[in-house]
């Protein structure tokens, strides 16, 4: 629960950048991290703003220190006031200082704020600078005891430490700049062979520095591993700060056996834990993402095409046109049109899509595979071969001659019963003889004729007709029917002629 509780601390210290009045807090930080051990009380901050240009009321200052107080960000100082009179006594009876904590987010929180948003250059030279250090740690422990030997190799393993910090630094914004750059689908023109270059030059020279000074710093930290004890306890002899119980103290780097094996690590690990390899990696990384986007702006047609020449032409014609010109502009620009279904194309598969059906209800199109993830309309592929279609022909063929053959038996079935009253039909028969009937009857007409099944139904008024069937019995009432097989022409023209 103590962890808890210190993290919820720690995290209060940030509160005051995000605060609705960060613009105050954050020049009255600016004020007590300006000069070492500031000791102010809100009355002074207040001039030296108001020197700034800044004016601020004293009891709103005075509001915010105290908020910065209850954060962590300031402390109450201690000193009593030396004053002369009891208008100087009100103006300092409240004087602040900035907590070490307080002090170290807001220096990083300006560091950020006044930091470019561009490339860091890598402090590539600190590599040889620490093997180097390394070099003099080996010579220094050979030396005999003494208090200057002590101070002395104090001094350089802070140094390779903190220029170990700030290479591992430098290289990881430099890489994360240069991955946010090449995946960029607007980087192209002189932009883009400006960051080849970059990497294909700067990178290479990175990678070359790594590869030269990786492998003695790694043979030389293993030198000083065996005499890791020793090295240890000259550094302990160092005369340092003491604290006891009272609270934790932060040592610099290389005071721990833990420090040493991480800094190996780096240098001698394997896949993840290996700092060179991890370097090798985000460098073919970085390569290959700018392969890919070299053939990006070979491909024009595809769907990481840029459009930034557009789109800023476009953005700056809504910069110069009216409330009502750009929503005319937006709608012509991004077809957000009121809902209309054209009916263009290929036929709709539902026939109850028509022109006022909209998308939103409406059956998807089914979009090209090529169209829909490259956004290209050009065909992929070789031409299929044409198809062998004699099986389905002969399939096709089959079935027709079976259908003829049905057909055939039917008309005759029905031909050779005339006056269908009282007459016995096969289901199929007797189907065919309904489908007939019902043309009649929607003809309008006593006579009607199919030439594709060779019979002639009549429909003679009065009376009815019952025709049976082994699965059940039809009755047609009013009409007495009859079959005849269709003449030939030569037998309707001569009766033609006769008549």
């Amino acid at each position: 629960m103590t962890d808890q509780r210190d993290t919820a601390a720690h995290l209060d210290l940030f509160r005051y950048l995000a605060a609705d009045e960060r613009m105050d807090y954050i020049a009255i930080m600016s004020r007590f991290t300006a000069s070492l051990l500031a000791d102010m009380s809100a009355s002074t901050v207040v001039e030296l703003l108001d020197r700034e240009g800044l004016s601020l009321d004293s009891d709103m200052v005075e509001a915010r220190c105290r908020q910065l107080v209850r954060w962590g960000n300031l402390v109450p100082s201690l000193r009593d006031a030396r004053v002369s009179s009891v208008r100087d006594y009100l103006r300092a009876r409240s004087r602040y200082q900035v907590s070490s904590l307080g002090g170290r987010v807001h220096r990083g929180a300006v560091e950020i704020m006044e930091a470019a948003d561009g490339a860091r250059e890598v402090a590539r030279e600190l590599l040889g600078e620490i093997a180097d250090s390394l070099a003099e740690v080996i010579a220094i422990t050979t030396l005999p005891r003494s208090a200057d030997r002590a101070d002395k190799l104090a001094g350089v393993v802070t140094t390779i430490f903190n220029n170990q910090r700030l290479f591992t630094a430098s290289v990881t914004d430099f890489y994360a700049y240069i991955a946010g750059v090449l995946s960029r689908f607007d980087l192209h023109g002189d932009e883009y062979a400006q960051f080849k270059g970059l990497l294909l030059d700067y990178v290479d020279l990175i990678t070359a520095d790594v590869n030269r000074h990786a492998p003695l710093i790694a043979e030389r930290l293993a030198i000083v591993s065996h005499s890791l004890d020793e090295l240890l306890s000259i550094l302990d002899s160092v005369a340092r700060l003491e604290l006891g119980d009272l609270a934790t103290v932060e040592r610099a780097g290389g005071r721990s056996r833990s420090d040493w094996a991480q800094l190996q690590q780096w240098y001698t690990g394997s896949g993840q834990d290996s700092g060179p390899e991890q370097l090798r990696a985000a460098a073919g990384q970085a390569l290959g993402q700018l392969l890919a986007n070299a053939k990006r702006m070979l491909h024009s047609t595809s769907t990481g095409f840029s459009r930034r020449a557009d789109l800023l032409r476009l953005a700056g014609w809504f910069q110069h046109s009216s409330d009502d010109e750009a929503h005319q502009l937006f709608t012509a620009a991004f077809g957000v049109w009121s809902t209309r279904h054209l009916s263009l194309g290929p036929d709709e598969p539902d026939p109850r899509v028509g022109p006022m059906t909209s998308w939103i209800s409406a059956d998807p199109i089914d979009v090209p595979v090529s169209l829909r993830e490259r956004g290209t309309r050009a065909a992929k592929g070789r031409s299929a071969r044409v198809p062998d279609i004699s099986r389905d022909r002969a399939v096709v063929e089959a079935a027709a001659r079976m259908e003829a053959e049905r057909n055939a038996l039917v008309a005759a079935e029905l031909s050779a019963a005339g006056h269908l009253d009282g007459a016995h039909l096969s289901p199929q028969a007797r189907t065919a003889l309904l489908d007939e009937l019902a043309r009649l009857l929607a003809a309008d007409t006593s006579t009607i004729t199919n030439h594709d099944l060779g019979v002639v139904l009549h429909a003679a008024p009065g009376g009815s007709t019952t025709v049976d069937s082994p699965d059940g019995s039809l009755i047609v009432r009013g009409y007495q029917l009859s079959c005849r097989p269709v003449a030939p022409a030569w037998v309707e023209e001569r009766d033609g002629d006769v008549g």
